[in-house]
């Protein structure tokens, strides 16, 4: 039986250039302890996909987890840029507390 990772990277080859595939597979690689591939998903995502706005949370959430909270700072603003632009109020909230609790952590 495949594993999820598997499943997702055969969907993947069928849809290349599907946001949620390509988070999905970045979250697959969090699970696995794996950062560096999930980063380097999540920056594809932001580059190629920039109002995919789920990307910027937990992008800011890996850099803060590698000490890196300047970027992950810079990457809050960019996604609640992102939230205003496609009107996700959801999101927008949580880009706005993650952004806050690290300013004043």
């Amino acid at each position: 039986m495949a594993t999820r990772m598997e499943q997702l990277q055969a969907f993947l080859q069928d849809s290349p250039n599907d946001p949620f595939l390509l988070y999905a597979i970045a979250q697959e690689h969090i699970s696995a302890g794996d950062d560096a591939n999930a980063r380097e998903l999540f920056e594809k995502l932001r580059s190629e996909q920039p109002d995919y706005v789920a990307t910027y949370y937990h992008l800011g959430k890996l850099l803060e987890r590698q000490g890196d909270r300047e970027t992950a700072l810079f990457i809050y603003q960019e996604g609640i840029e992102a939230a205003t632009r496609t009107n996700e109020r959801h999101a927008l909230s949580e880009l706005q507390s993650a952004k806050l609790e690290l300013e004043y952590d």
